[in-house]
């Protein structure tokens, strides 16, 4: 049995603050991509760009995250704009970037952001969102937001969503794909050694079985043999008549 949305109340300010309508606070206009404004095949691609930029952020629009099957589509106006940002949020691509490496809660705060444009309202939003997550699953979960009230009221069909709200913070594109949890858990970069100079590490005490595990014996066995000629020639030519004077 799905359970329902968890009933919760806008108590942050942010929900307060009216949208960007045509300019934000900073003055800069705000342009916002309509399906039935690009015609031509280069406004087009400008609307997918912003929906990458708005759905992977600045950060993972790389050309290997693309979803050419999706982009097909929708320049040959077989799926809308809703259905194309529900596709690049539901690919593999951004799974892996972006739901593996969090939790649900941070996912809520981070899909809110990029498919509804606001930040979460308050903690028992999260905690009601997390929960969709946990039952309906990340493709229920994106499903559930993009076909959601809200999101038909601010964006409909054919518009990318863009970030509507802003309480003074950072804008939404320099979030990070991940938080501090995670990052606590990537491997520590090692020292800095300029080239041409040698140096000891011994932040870390010596391990004989993960030395064996991933040492190159392929280099390993080429030295080894190097060392052995070297010995073998030194030991001939010591042996030649005369060579000792």
């Amino acid at each position: 049995m799905t359970l329902p949305l968890l009933d919760y109340k806008p108590t942050a300010q942010n929900q307060r603050v009216s949208s960007f309508g045509t300019v934000d606070t900073n003055g800069d206009i705000l342009y916002i991509y309509r399906l039935e404004d690009s015609r031509a095949a280069d406004e087009v691609d400008e609307l997918i760009n912003a929906a990458y930029r708005q759905v992977f952020n600045e950060q993972e629009q790389l050309r290997f995250n693309r979803q050419i099957a999706l982009e097909t589509q929708l320049r040959n106006h077989s799926i809308s704009v809703r259905d194309f940002i529900r596709g690049l949020a539901k690919s593999e691509r951004f799974y892996r970037l972006v739901v593996e490496p969090n939790n649900n809660y941070r996912l809520v705060e981070m899909c809110l952001k990029r498919l509804l444009g606001r930040a979460p309202y308050s903690k028992d939003e999260e905690i009601a969102w997390s929960i969709v997550i946990a039952t309906k699953g990340w493709g229920g979960f994106v499903d559930t937001l993009i076909d959601s009230d809200e999101y038909a009221q601010a964006f409909g069909d054919n518009v990318v969503p863009y970030q509507r709200k802003r309480m003074g913070d950072r804008p939404f594109s320099f979030t990070p794909r991940y938080g501090a949890a995670y990052h606590d858990k990537l491997p520590k970069p090692r020292p800095y050694v300029p080239a041409g100079r040698f140096a000891l590490i011994f932040d870390q005490p010596f391990d004989l079985q993960a030395f064996l595990k991933t040492a190159n014996w392929g280099r390993v066995s080429i030295v080894v043999l190097t060392l052995v000629l070297m010995l073998v020639v030194l030991a001939l030519v010591s042996s030649l008549p005369g060579a000792t004077g």
